[in-house]
């Protein structure tokens, strides 16, 4: 019969993907797969974190009502996001009670807000604080002769604030600490600051409490200016800041408002809290950096009541400084989104953490494992040459003919034992070498008498 043609022989010629790996790096077919199984899984692994841990491109934050500086801090927040292209949906509220509530409850679809000082209440579970953005002055606007406390307003009709507003839980315990309360011929009226501001242009109210929450700097200008209406001086400054720890001494300076008109025409001491751009826990690092770049934009510059760089600030209240806002304060934001466009500091950031470390770890195992598999294979092929060298030994030095046809009887068992194993490709030299010495250890001990 002629021999078989080359192409009667396609695996010989062609071996396929799975020979090929297996010869190329020394392993078993079974290792081989075990291999390629568990580097795949490795790959969808990182594959997955790598999408899933990807920012958001639309974070929301819930602000104040429609008008006030919250609300327009949030607008100005929106605009620099932008160009970073994140979108920054803008939630209105009462204020600062509401807020919290949205960012406390898990089904609220909100991931940040601001909160004045002083009225979380300690609802402060899986809450964190980027820092404080700025001042919140409690601005008292009255109509009558000047009073020096809010003592002095006891028996008048009071607009404290709307319920839901930080203004109003704040204005609340200051009055309370005056022993000023409802129904003792006070009246407490829970307005919204327009409407409020309104009423005590027209006299339907004898004072306003407003802040910066619930209350738009167009209507806060607007009292200011009025004639009539007075701002209340908080002689009581420092003993009300040290009596609650949330509250700062605040100075407006003499013709701080209207140089030219000299409004106000002296310093007129305030209190206030500090307001916190409050957000969840799992706010995405990258989207904390943005916000607080935001808010250093918003923020940092000079004004009446600040000094320039002052805002933000890691001043911790009731919610504790988040450990990438803290970073973000230490030493800003990350190499890769202080140079690169944000959504390519994003993807190159997200490659260095999820694909760089599996391949420091994925190399050194996938490389270990041919080795592992070589020793084991060659010690299974060393075992049977001791055995080799031991007999062959024994065969030299046994004169007894009987006891070295056993001996030969032995040498046999190797044979079938060594006949018996698969190795890989790679080890066939060895392999057929240790058959080969098997053979030439009977011939010379069955052609050569005993010593």
């Amino acid at each position: 019969m002629p021999p078989r043609s080359a192409a009667e022989h396609p695996q010989a010629i062609k071996p396929n993907l799975l020979t090929m790996i297996t010869e190329s790096f020394g392993m078993s077919r079974a290792g081989t797969v075990g291999v390629m199984v568990f580097s795949s899984l490795m790959l969808i692994g990182a594959g997955f974190f790598f999408v899933h841990s990807a920012p958001p491109s639309t974070i929301t934050i819930t602000s104040g009502p429609a008008g006030s500086i919250f609300y327009t801090n949030a607008f100005k927040y929106a605009k620099i996001l932008q160009r970073q292209g994140v979108t920054l949906n803008i939630l209105t509220s009462h204020g600062s009670i509401d807020n919290l509530q949205r960012l406390c409850n898990p089904a609220f679809p909100v991931d940040a807000g601001f909160v004045q000082g002083g009225v979380t209440n300690g609802a402060t579970d899986k809450l964190v604080s980027l820092g404080s953005i700025s001042y919140q002055p409690l601005l008292v606007f009255y109509r009558g002769q000047p009073i020096e406390s809010l003592a002095n307003l006891a028996g008048k009709r009071l607009s404290i604030g709307s319920p839901g507003s930080g203004t109003r839980t704040l204005v609340s315990t200051l009055l309370a600490a005056n022993g000023i309360k409802s129904g003792e011929s006070t009246t407490l009226l829970d307005w919204e600051s327009p409407v409020a501001a309104q009423a005590l242009v027209d006299g339907s109210v004898d004072a306003v409490f407003l802040m910066g929450e619930d209350a738009s700097a167009a209507s806060m200008r607007r009292l200011l200016l009025t004639a009539d209406i007075h701002l209340l001086n908080f002689t009581q400054a420092e003993a009300y800041s040290r009596r609650f720890s949330y509250l700062s001494m605040l100075k407006l300076p003499q013709g701080g408002v209207d140089l030219g008109k000299n409004i106000p025409a002296h310093d007129i001491n305030l209190v206030g809290p500090t307001v916190e751009l409050v957000a969840r826990e799992d706010l995405h690092p990258a989207l904390s950096d943005l916000l607080l770049e935001a808010a250093r934009e918003v923020h940092g510059n000079a004004s009446l009541l600040q000094r320039k760089g002052e805002f933000p600030a890691p001043i911790e209240h009731d919610f504790h400084i988040s450990a990438d806002a803290a970073r973000f304060y230490k030493s800003g934001t990350s190499f890769f989104y202080r140079y690169l466009p944000f959504w390519l500091a994003s993807l190159t950031s997200r490659i260095v953490v999820v694909f760089i470390p599996m391949i420091v770890i994925l190399i050194p195992i996938v490389r270990s494992i041919p080795h592992l598999y070589r020793w084991r294979n060659q010690s299974r092929i060393y075992r049977w040459y001791r055995a080799l060298l031991v007999l062959e030994k024994e065969l030299f030095r046994e004169p007894d003919q009987g006891k070295r046809q056993a001996l030969l009887h032995r040498l046999d068992e190797i044979q079938i034992e060594v006949n018996k194993m698969k190795v890989p490709a790679f080890l066939a030299d060895q392999f057929y070498g240790l058959r080969g010495h098997i053979d030439f250890v009977r011939q010379m001990m069955t052609n050569k008498p005993p010593q």
